[in-house]
């Protein structure tokens, strides 16, 4: 596992600190998947209601707040697979 999933990890963990009553996934191009869900952040690669697609400079913008995650995927930095329910619900956790 690459250190930038594991800062990533760790990030998410801190804003979704009771868990998520949802499943997502958000792939980091070229490092790798984490999955959110009811049980917590971890490093995986499970299926999920939404996969959310980012770079990893786009990904440490939306856990810093430097980036907004509506932004990013109306400018097309950040791409949503599955459940547009989920990922509006993770948008506002995030920030």
């Amino acid at each position: 596992m690459s250190s930038i999933i594991d800062k990533a990890v760790e990030a998410l963990q801190g804003k979704v600190s009771g868990g998520f009553d949802g499943s997502a996934k958000f792939v980091i191009e070229g490092e790798g998947a984490i999955v959110l869900d009811s049980q917590g952040v971890r490093a995986g690669d499970e299926d999920t209601s939404v996969t959310l697609t980012a770079s990893a400079e786009t990904f440490e913008g939306m856990m810093n707040g430097e980036v907004n995650p509506t932004m990013a995927f109306m400018s097309g930095k950040l791409k949503i697979d599955g459940s547009m329910g989920e990922a509006m619900k993770l948008a506002s956790i995030l920030g």
